[in-house]
């Protein structure tokens, strides 16, 4: 009895532990950047269809190992990537305005390459130019994105959908969870919409959704 209490009170503390992450990557969905202003009506995120594209099947996933470079062939993005936790509020807190070219990865989660979802997070803009994931509403399904990490591995991911989400009635668990469990999953999110001066937020975010198909360049 006092085993099965045990893993009762496992499950909810694990239950609980991740109704709380949900709630702060809820909160970063709907104020993901605080950005300062931007252009008036400026608008970000298209979304990508399949299209017919026939995707390779996943690789298996790879032990944990923090990311440090990740690569967009497609958008010639080679950023490095830091680790960042959440903020005040529990939502996650990216990098620094002066960092633009710099990509943040939820250090508490699932590494790049591990079972499970990874997060990576980057600005769309500051308020003077383009930000690291500026054009990331461009990719298609089909497409690579590579995460360099710490045991020299090159984790290969195809991109399956690319996706903007409207913060009112912001969906958490499509944006952040696991899809396919059993895969090793990327998130790439960023800023879509249109920048609203008065909230000094984004109405929506764009979230690109990739799975492991390999290591190597």
């Amino acid at each position: 009895m006092a085993e099965e209490q045990g893993r009762a009170t496992g499950r909810m503390v694990t239950a609980v532990a991740w109704a709380v992450l949900l709630l702060g990557l809820w909160l970063w969905g709907r104020e993901a950047t605080g950005l300062p202003d931007s252009p008036a009506g400026t608008t970000h995120g298209d979304v990508a269809g399949l299209g017919g594209v026939t995707l390779p099947a996943p690789a298996t996933p790879l032990p944990d190992s923090v990311p440090q470079r990740v690569d967009i062939p497609q958008l010639a993005i080679q950023a490095p990537v830091v680790k960042r936790g959440l903020d005040s509020r529990g939502a996650i807190d990216p990098p620094p305005f002066d960092q633009p070219g710099v990509v943040g990865w939820y250090g508490a989660g699932t590494t790049p390459g591990a079972n499970g979802t990874a997060l990576l997070v980057g600005h769309v803009d500051t308020e003077t130019r383009p930000a690291v994931f500026y054009r990331l509403s461009t990719l298609e399904p089909g497409e690579t994105v590579r995460v360099v990490r710490a045991d020299g591995k090159v984790a290969r991911f195809t991109i399956d959908d690319v996706e903007v989400l409207p913060a009112d009635h912001f969906d958490a668990t499509r944006a952040y969870g696991t899809r396919h469990p059993g895969r090793a999953e990327l998130r790439l999110i960023t800023c879509g919409g249109t920048y609203d001066r008065t909230t000094r937020a984004y109405t929506a975010n764009v979230v690109v959704s990739a799975y492991l198909t390999g290591t190597g360049a």
